[in-house]
């Protein structure tokens, strides 16, 4: 601790700012050594792993605390991060929770250097998107948006066409989407797919190649490279462990 008065300590800084992000419930946070080991978490990231304190994640890797698939898909963002000096900016990820259930979260992650300008680790947050109220989705005019969309899961527009429906330009329904939903258009439109998707494959006996050409996507193997890439398991895998 710092004596009254005194300049204030970068480290007494960072440590008190990672203790607030214990506030953050749809928020999780993580730091990581080159050794892939989590150097500090916050709350949130704990019950994300399905753990009950910190000492439980502190100096594990992620294949110590996901599964596999998952696990694989955070060391290889990782590996562009502190591999590659990589800044990686609104990860779209649909993540499955401990109690099996599912919810969609943007991603950032940064280097971190040291004083020659090395990577020596990196730091992480992942944040929630809770659905917004409807009265968000008016203020913002996007009534008609979300309801073309739902009504052409199968067939879904460009962005063009939104911003048409909108009647505002491509970038103007940008800022208006991020404002309300946290997500570029584009990445609402993905979602939409992807939820109708996993509804689809958790709901009904469908195959998979059949559920791809009913949520829009041109085949089989890109809707399952596109699931693999978002959720970290193939359609088949995420339907054999149902939410």
């Amino acid at each position: 601790m710092t004596e009254p008065g005194s300049k204030l300590d970068a480290a007494d800084a960072e440590w008190q700012l990672i203790s607030l992000l214990d506030d953050l419930v749809n928020v999780m946070f993580c730091a990581k050594g080159t050794d892939g080991r989590y150097l500090a978490v916050n709350t949130a990231f704990v019950r994300r792993s399905g753990r009950s304190s910190k000492r439980d994640v502190l100096g594990q890797r992620a294949g110590d605390l996901f599964p596999a698939d998952l696990a694989a898909r955070y060391e290889e963002q990782d590996d562009r991060v502190m591999g590659r000096d990589e800044v990686l900016h609104d990860e779209l990820e649909l993540i499955r929770r401990p109690d099996a259930s599912t919810g969609w979260y943007l991603t950032a992650k940064r280097p971190i250097h040291d004083d020659a300008g090395a990577v020596v680790g990196l730091v992480s947050i992942s944040r929630d998107l809770i659905t917004p109220d409807e009265r968000g989705i008016a203020l913002e005019s996007l009534e008609q948006i979300v309801a073309t969309v739902r009504a052409q899961v199968d067939g879904l527009p460009t962005v063009v066409e939104l911003a048409a429906i909108a009647e505002c330009s491509a970038p103007q329904l940008d800022r208006r989407m991020k404002k309300v939903f946290g997500l570029t258009t584009a990445q609402y439109l993905l979602k939409a797919r992807i939820d109708r998707a996993a509804e689809m494959l958790q709901r009904t006996t469908e195959t998979v190649a059949t559920v791809a050409a009913a949520t829009g996507f041109y085949d089989q193997a890109a809707f399952t490279k596109q699931f693999v890439r978002l959720l970290g398991e193939t359609p088949t895998q995420f339907r054999a462990h149902p939410g």
